[in-house]
């Protein structure tokens, strides 16, 4: 875990510890309040998986967050930890037996040079402010802590967490623990998908089918694209093979231009079925918006979001959403505006110092 390598969970080591997964699995929170019946413990493996997307629902309402989580997914994602391992960077809040809450914990060596080591904590509604959550996110701090002492020291280093504006309780939390907002990040809505623009590719520009044998290309393409950004780090393995097994992966949906053998930029669009029916609406998502250097300011992302909503549309959606930094150098705000997007909630990014 030194200088700029990585490490990654693996189910075979899951596979080892099954058989005694619940000996001392217990974890000692020397800030744990008095509350009869409730104790941590570390990760169970696969079991913990329908608990983990239990907690996230629950928590979603009083948080105002409007995503959906599955255990396919939750499981897409463990399989495929990066710097992580959850036998170890897990803690999980029972009460008489019954998980109430849980937080993870992993690092990320930011292109910058930049250490940050982000966590966070999850806690049904019912058992807020109580103490539970505060002494979960120190047990997450002290863990990394722990990580960090086989880490370069120089540097800066930075505890690193998110949050909606609408998540009151976790906000009040972090500002209590010293944590101070430094990036801004929004969720935006187009809320129509009418008055979509006639726009041209550029030339020498074509759109082609995804295949298999393209993903890795478009992928490395991603990658290098959002170099550019803030807070950028290396793109594993282990996220390439995330990506393609979530259960919204859907190549067919995606719009890619290539120039010739090279990649120009991309949307990777998808539609979250379980999520448009679990809120009652028709949505597609216009994620991964990407254009490499030597294509940009040559209105290829406004063509490919033209693209995209009337593929969507086709689709029988009546809507599309993406995620945008606030500040993007790019100035991917303003472009996103003029097509028709509204921002429509708020992100912030909080740090604190690690030392």
């Amino acid at each position: 875990m030194k200088g700029g390598t990585y490490q990654t969970y693996s189910p075979q080591k899951e596979n080892k510890l099954s058989a005694n997964k619940h000996t001392n699995d217990v974890i000692v929170v020397p800030d744990s309040p008095d509350i009869p019946g409730l104790i941590f413990r570390r990760f169970r493996g696969e079991e913990d998986y329908p608990a983990i997307v239990a907690v996230i629902e629950g928590s979603n309402k009083a948080d105002q967050i409007d995503h959906t989580e599955t255990v396919e997914d939750v499981a897409a994602t463990y399989r495929h930890l990066v710097n992580c391992d959850p036998y170890k960077d897990m803690i999980f809040a029972e009460m008489k037996g019954d998980v109430i809450g849980f937080g993870r914990v992993w690092w990320i060596l930011r292109s910058d040079g930049t250490r940050t080591y982000c966590h966070f904590t999850l806690l049904l509604p019912q058992w807020r402010g109580q103490g539970i959550r505060r002494a979960m996110l120190r047990h997450n701090e002290c863990r990394l802590r722990e990580i960090a002492v086989a880490h370069p020291k120089e540097g800066l280093r930075f505890f690193e967490v998110w949050a909606g504006d609408a998540e009151v309780d976790w906000v009040s939390l972090l500002i209590g623990e010293g944590y101070k907002p430094v990036r801004y990040s929004f969720e935006t809505v187009r809320p129509n998908l009418e008055n979509i623009p006639d726009l041209p590719l550029p030339e020498g520009v074509e759109v082609r089918p995804s295949k298999p044998e393209h993903f890795r290309k478009i992928f490395d393409a991603a990658a290098e694209a959002f170099q550019d950004h803030w807070g950028a780090s290396q793109w594993h393995d282990e996220e390439f093979e995330r990506w393609q097994e979530q259960s919204f992966f859907n190549p067919a949906l995606w719009q890619v231009a290539w120039d010739g053998d090279e990649v120009a930029g991309m949307i990777l669009n998808f539609i979250h079925e379980k999520e448009n029916s679990e809120y009652n609406r028709k949505r597609g998502y216009t994620e991964e918006i990407s254009v490499r250097r030597p294509w940009r300011k040559k209105g290829l992302a406004r063509a490919l979001l033209a693209r995209s909503f009337k593929l969507l549309k086709d689709k029988g959606m009546t809507e599309a959403a993406l995620g945008v930094d606030a500040e993007n150098i790019s100035g991917a705000l303003k472009l996103y505006e003029s097509m028709g997007f509204r921002t429509v909630k708020r992100y912030t990014t909080y740090r604190k110092p690690l030392d």
